[in-house]
């Protein structure tokens, strides 16, 4: 039955190349385009989730502030203060954090040789290596030992070795910070960089060290990652411990900054989300005009072929055999053009490559750009609109020509 319907349908598509040819190109056309829209929705999916991962996806940064609240018997206006014993609050009260650092900054002049710069200097934990999603191009970073020991040890950022050592090898170097010298022993590769960011001129030491360059009793920031994907619980339970013990309002977002980069991924998946909607259906309407031309010119063949079909019915064919047939015909169509038009969607994904998106805006951001990769998801997906698309398109004519009365077929002229 299936191959009597394969080769009817064969033959007619045969006596009908050119049109047959034209109709396939309409629906090669489309599902091509389904499938490119589709895969640029995914490929600004994953633009924003590598930008996001430059950083730190589950991470959160407190930043200290001044109360705007009544609370505790304190009035607004008072700046809050976050030591040690803070970092070893939040620890102990919160088992989902990840890796924790404080974090003290300063301002200082690096010096190398005869070269001078102003640059920033993080005091911080090992772990921030982690927390920062840092990798490193040469060396090592400071370890536990250079904590303990309050080692003069520095890993500096890919701008910082441009900047005082130009061409030269820095690892092994000494370097002065603020007049005190410090070994270089690693070397960070290139961050994004949008702007005046300097994410990559910045030089790293251990926290112990730090404070032979400034009192770090009281911190600029904590930095931590965790292990939940509850990120809002999170958030309230940093306010929460840190207000019980330094009497502000909770609900005061002024008293405590916290920067939660899980919220405006969050945000951005969102925006992915409907964008890959919107592109799905300008999409569907693209194929849906090659669908329209589908059973345009299967109606028009059911009108040529109208005594062929009364002549089928006097023989003994029943409805659904003329239905079949017709169906047969436009789905063999729809196969093939969808397999020529995703033929050409990998030929135009692969020739196109990158897409520029992030690194218009910032420097070493290629993998914050669009990578038109068609995934298994989204071939799927293209492919139950092309079949949903074939049916109705199919459907319509078949339906028509097995409703014909055969002895006014026969008369049909």
């Amino acid at each position: 039955m299936m191959r009597d319907l394969l080769q009817e349908a064969y033959t007619a598509m045969r006596h009908n190349r050119r049109r047959t040819t034209l109709t396939m190109l309409g629906m090669a056309w489309g599902i091509a385009t389904v499938v490119m829209l589709l895969a640029y929705g995914d490929g600004f999916g994953r633009a924003i989730a590598n930008i996001f991962k430059n950083f730190g996806t589950k991470l959160i940064i407190v930043v200290p502030g001044t109360s705007s609240m009544q609370a505790g018997g304190q009035k607004a206006g008072v700046p809050l203060r976050i030591t040690l014993d803070d970092v070893e609050r939040l620890t102990t009260n919160i088992p989902q954090i990840g890796h924790l650092t404080p974090s003290c900054h300063k301002q200082a002049t690096l010096q190398y040789d005869n070269r001078s710069f102003p640059m920033g200097v993080n005091g911080e934990y090992p772990n921030t290596f982690a927390i920062r999603a840092l990798t490193l191009d040469k060396g090592r970073f400071f370890n536990a030992e250079d904590q303990m020991q309050r080692a003069r040890v520095a890993v500096i950022g890919s701008e910082t070795k441009e900047k005082l050592f130009s061409g030269r090898n820095a690892l092994g170097e000494r370097i002065r910070i603020d007049g005190l010298s410090f070994e270089v022993v690693g070397i960070l590769s290139a961050k994004m960089q949008a702007g005046d960011d300097n994410i990559n001129r910045v030089i790293y030491i251990p926290f112990t060290t730090m404070s032979d360059l400034k009192d770090t009793h009281y911190l600029d920031t904590v930095w931590f990652n965790y292990e939940t994907n509850d990120y809002e619980r999170i958030e309230q339970s940093v306010r929460n411990v840190l207000a019980e013990q330094h009497k502000f309002n909770p609900a005061d977002r002024r008293a405590l900054l916290v920067f939660n980069l899980m919220v405006q991924l969050h945000q951005f998946e969102v925006i992915t989300l409907g964008l890959k909607i919107l592109l799905g259906f300008i999409g569907t309407l693209t194929l849906g005009i090659g669908g329209v031309g589908l059973m345009n010119i299967m109606l028009v063949s059911v009108t040529q072929r109208t005594r062929e079909i009364g002549v089928e019915k006097a023989l003994g064919a029943r409805r659904r055999h003329i239905f079949f047939q017709f169906l047969a015909e436009a789905l063999t169509i729809t196969f093939l053009g969808g397999l020529c038009g995703i033929i050409l969607a990998y030929a135009v994904s692969f020739s196109v490559g990158r897409l520029t998106l992030y690194s218009a805006m910032a420097k070493h951001a290629e993998a914050g750009d669009i990578r038109l990769m068609i995934n298994p998801g989204t071939l799927f997906v293209a492919v139950l609109i092309l079949i949903a698309v074939g049916l109705v398109s199919g459907m319509v004519p078949a339906i028509r020509a097995s409703r014909l009365d055969p002895i006014e077929a026969l008369r049909y002229e």
